[in-house]
């Protein structure tokens, strides 16, 4: 390529070589390098931008990849030009000062941007629009009619892009009778096998699309030669990518609808208005039926729905207790969430232990201890009663009116280790709403050790302690063999 430092010769050659392409009458070739413009042997501002004008004008006619990169080529000489140009330099202080550098740079930037504009299409954009609609499609979730829409999708580009590269595409691999969309008569069976293997649809739909995307870019499509190829595929990805735009999502249903199509409002026999999802929630919860109460829970944006569906797995207790459930209230639990963690108490989870542990000494917040104290309690965690025998410590910064719940905690757990510092509580402490919440826990412990650490206060000043000391002496006296 020149760049204007030529000899005559090459001149006179170059001469001689357009006079020979014009002989040559080639119609449809790309322009000869004759007719490329030379970057000046003067380079102002004025002759740089008669260059670029020159390059716009290739541009412009461009009809080939080869063109282009041709106008590419140039543009390198108008940047290496304009960097070793003598141009005047603006004035610092002066913000609207013309900068003829800065601007021959910006045509040159702009004249680029033509030119990758004017690229392609290739093969690899269909490709890439192929692989965005197939992940789409695997991602989303559909309601059934968006589901039979987005196949019907799949099903008109795979025809489409079987008829638009039948001579470079094998059409065994895209052909969209492969793709089997269902019908009426055969829904419910879809149905039952969906059900059996945890899917629908849509991963046949997906493959489908990943053999199109195979095939295409193992065609060998040249963006020149396949032009009108390559372009009817990209009109039948476009039509995809709309037709998956317009098929519903479950996104699209408001609340209600979706509670609808997922069976919600199915135990009430028919549909009411609000405030159906109470009267539904009650039945679900009458019937066991966790998944929904959960559906509720997450669906139902509302405080009011929400309190209703935390209480109803309260009442279920270990009813309402698998997996999901357990996964849903930990989550709540892990902020802190009371009621969540009353729940996980009566569901005994002891998937909640570890958690609930981190709270034992959440001194700052006497009302979340002891929901966690008797939630412990009921879940029966052995890994608290350590935590919890800490918390009788009178010396520590837990609230007396605490600490009688760590005790009786103890005494739901039930582990033996806690007799010595439930014993040592009741002899020792100051508040005889602990001492007597230590007698009451020693009594469910229930070993004879446990009980006659309790029965020896029968005398005891405090009516609540004398009385879990008279009732531990009576259950000696019932374990005690008859003569």
């Amino acid at each position: 390529m020149s760049n204007g430092d030529d000899d005559p010769a090459d001149a006179s050659e170059g001469a001689d070589a357009a006079d020979d392409a014009e002989e040559a009458g080639g119609a449809g070739e790309s322009t000869d390098a004759a007719a490329a413009p030379t970057l000046p042997d003067e380079a102002t501002e004025e002759s740089l931008n008669e260059y670029l004008d020159e390059i716009a004008e290739r541009l412009d006619g461009a009809d080939t990849e080869a063109d282009l990169d041709d106008v590419d080529a140039l543009l390198d000489d108008a940047e290496e030009g304009v960097a070793e140009a003598d141009l005047p330099e603006p004035d610092e202080d002066d913000e609207d000062a013309d900068d003829p550098r800065g601007d021959l740079e910006d045509r040159i930037a702009e004249l680029r941007d033509g030119v990758e504009e004017a690229r392609g299409p290739y093969a690899e954009d269909v490709v890439d629009a192929i692989e965005a609609a197939a992940s789409t499609l695997g991602d989303t979730e559909w309601t059934a009619a968006g589901r039979d829409d987005a196949a019907d999708a799949v099903v008109a580009f795979v025809d489409a892009a079987a008829d638009a590269v039948d001579d470079g595409v094998d059409a065994d691999e895209i052909d969209p009778d492969t793709v089997d969309t269902g019908s009426a008569d055969t829904e419910a069976a879809d149905a039952d096998a969906a059900e059996e293997t945890g899917g629908d649809r849509t991963d046949d739909l997906v493959a489908a699309l990943d053999a199109v995307a195979e095939a295409v870019a193992g065609a060998g499509l040249d963006p020149d030669d396949d032009a009108e190829t390559i372009a009817a595929l990209i009109d039948a990805a476009d039509a995809l990518e709309a037709g998956l735009d317009d098929a519903e999502e479950w996104d699209d249903l408001e609340t209600h609808e979706q509670l609808r199509a997922q069976g919600y409002y199915d135990v009430l026999g028919h549909y009411k208005d609000y405030p159906v999802e109470w009267a539904a929630l009650k039945e679900h919860e009458a019937r066991g039926n966790v998944d929904m109460i959960l559906l509720a829970l997450d669906s139902l944006q509302s405080d009011f729905m929400e309190r209703h569906c935390l209480e109803a797995f309260e009442r279920m207790g270990k009813r309402g207790k698998t997996e999901a459930s357990v996964e849903e209230l930990l989550g709540r639990a892990e902020k802190r969430d009371r009621p969540s963690i009353r729940i996980l108490g009566k569901m005994a989870a002891e998937e909640a232990t570890e958690t609930l542990v981190e709270y034992v000494s959440e001194d700052s917040n006497p009302q979340l201890q002891k929901t966690v104290f008797k939630a412990l309690g009921e879940i029966g965690a052995a890994e608290a009663v350590q935590p919890l025998a800490n918390q009788l410590d009178p010396e520590s910064d837990t609230d007396d009116l605490v600490r009688p719940h760590a005790a009786r905690a103890l005494g739901l757990i039930g582990d033996t280790r806690a007799i010595d510092p439930l014993a040592g509580a009741l002899a020792e402490d100051e508040s005889d709403d602990v001492r007597a919440a230590a007698g009451w826990a020693l009594r469910q412990i229930g070993t004879h050790e446990a009980l006659e650490a309790v029965a020896e206060y029968g005398d005891e000043h405090s009516f609540i302690v004398s009385t879990e000391a008279e009732k531990a002496e009576r259950a000696l006296d019932e374990a005690a063999p008859t003569a």
